[in-house]
């Protein structure tokens, strides 16, 4: 059954993430401030009512898609932080890239500064941002401490270099959607191989 059959007779097991996958592509191409529910409606080949009967509010939508994203790409890159050495890097741009496979959009909902300041959308976003954040700090210091660099300043600079460069290429990976996840990966372990090899 595709997303245009009807409303009726679908569980909600399968309608489910039909409107969450239209809804990230709404949310990740226009930000929240600009996003439609109309027309994740329309994408998700159901009507509008049924979309707030889903979700409540476009505001409940967008954390549902961000808590749904999110907690993927952290659950993932948690996964790869036994990894040393300029394996660590190389894998967890694995996991970011695996995780983000299905729906790149995920990491640009985490990175929307459109919700109104003191929403509870913002204050989500703020959230995975912080523990990603966290992650990344634990991540360089590791990195650093292991070629003997224990300086706070030096991991706070790489940390501001490592999060830029993560969503650099991200943005670059959705500007040129025929790459696949490990195409993203394999480019990777290329650029820091040439930047490292030394």
């Amino acid at each position: 059954m595709t997303a245009h059959t009807g409303t009726k007779g679908v569980p909600r097991a399968e309608r489910e993430p039909q409107i969450l996958d239209a809804a990230v592509a709404e949310f990740g191409r226009h930000g929240y401030a600009n996003a439609s529910v109309a027309t994740v409606a329309a994408v998700a080949g159901i009507s509008k009512p049924l979309v707030y009967s889903y979700f409540g509010s476009k505001e409940d939508l967008f954390i549902a898609c961000l808590r749904r994203g999110a907690d993927n790409v952290i659950t993932s890159i948690e996964a790869a932080r036994s990894h040393t050495g300029m394996r660590l890097p190389a894998e967890t741009l694995r996991a970011v890239f695996t995780a983000l496979g299905p729906r790149p959009h995920d990491w640009t909902l985490i990175h929307d500064l459109t919700p109104p300041v003191n929403s509870a959308a913002a204050a989500a976003a703020r959230g995975y941002r912080h523990t990603l954040s966290e992650m990344a700090v634990d991540g360089v210091r590791s990195l650093l401490a292991e070629r003997g660099n224990t300086d706070p300043t030096d991991a706070s600079a790489l940390v501001a270099v490592w999060l830029s460069t993560v969503t650099a290429l991200v943005r670059w990976w959705q500007d040129h959607p025929a790459e696949s996840a490990q195409n993203m990966t394999d480019r990777c372990e290329r650029l820091i191989a040439a930047l490292f090899a030394a």
